[in-house]
């Protein structure tokens, strides 16, 4: 059932996610197709996710926006009022000045994580949650693995201590799983949309910025799902929806994106995750785990939330049990 609407006011707009944005030709939504966008939201009661670029808008765009509860998305040093700000790797976080309660995604690859991850440490004693976004995690190998879980063990440490001080920041690869209790996945294709400046509708930001046309190992795709003048077309929405993924659904790392475009990439399936997206969040799920019972040595702290052990990191292996 949708809930959101992702409205790219920009063909530059911010990633906030695992895709890239390349595009360097500013293309600004039509005013006319924001209007549309935004009554057909709140025809379909949806929220309303606005997605900048990194420079000033218009202000009759401005004005329009406010015209609707919503929720903007803005490149870190993009101004003020923003909800999420979106910072382009790990170093960017050392000099920042943060925002009392505004949400950061830190967008990184593997590799400055590995090398960078005390920056991180040092940013949640600032700011109420952080959300790590890995830029390349189809790359990971087995030796990435295990450099991983050395920096979740070592972010770990951090997130304990400032629990112990009655602190409580929020870190998305570590407390969202000591928090959830089914699964809370990013949705896209089922729980939100994303509506392009072109006007068209689409699974999510990067499969508008992958562009119409381009082969991805299946020959030629068209990625529109409709537009604001004929509606919506998914094909195959069951595909998007958790109990048509076979794995994912028997699955109990929460805090999974379960990100179909990495899906789609990587397996050429929408509903099934590559081995290296599986691997990193059981990481993440078991380092939860370990962190919840670190905590509750200095306190009560979720009492009735548990986290089981498992023996496996791939849910792969459990196919045929399952």
């Amino acid at each position: 059932m949708l809930q959101y609407l992702i409205i790219l006011l920009d063909d530059t707009s911010v990633s906030f996610c695992h895709y890239d944005n390349v595009k360097k030709e500013r293309r600004l939504i039509g005013l006319d197709d924001m209007k549309t966008g935004i009554l057909f939201a709140m025809k379909e009661n949806l929220n309303i996710q606005f997605v900048y670029p990194d420079y000033g808008l218009p202000q009759e765009y401005n004005d329009l926006i406010e015209t609707i509860d919503h929720t903007k998305i803005m490149p870190a040093g993009n101004g003020t009022g923003a909800d999420v700000f979106v910072v382009e790797g790990c170093h960017t976080l050392k000099d920042m000045d943060f925002v009392k309660d505004c949400v950061y995604v830190v967008r990184t690859d593997r590799t400055e994580l590995f090398k960078e991850h005390e920056v991180i440490s040092a940013a949640l004693e600032k700011t109420a949650r952080l959300n790590v976004v890995i830029t390349d995690m189809e790359k990971f190998t087995e030796d990435d693995f295990v450099a991983y879980s050395s920096v979740l063990a070592s972010l770990s440490k951090e997130l304990e201590r400032l629990y112990a001080g009655g602190k409580s920041p929020q870190l998305n690869i570590l407390t969202d799983r000591m928090m959830l209790d089914k699964m809370n996945n990013c949705c896209a294709g089922d729980a939100n949309i994303t509506l392009a400046p072109d006007g068209k509708f689409y699974i999510c930001p990067a499969f508008y910025l992958a562009g119409d046309d381009e082969d991805y190992g299946l020959g030629k795709v068209k990625f529109s799902i409709g537009d604001l003048q004929t509606g919506l077309d998914i094909k195959n929405p069951q595909l998007y929806r958790l109990d048509y993924a076979p794995l994912c659904r028997n699955c109990d790392a929460c805090q999974c994106k379960r990100c179909v475009w990495l899906n789609r990439k990587t397996t050429y399936e929408l509903n099934t995750p590559s081995h290296e997206q599986c691997v990193v969040a059981h990481l993440e799920r078991n380092a939860s785990r370990e962190l919840l019972a670190a905590i509750r040595k200095h306190g009560a702290f979720l009492p009735q939330q548990e986290i089981k052990e498992i023996d496996y990191l791939d849910p792969f292996d459990k196919k045929d049990e399952w």
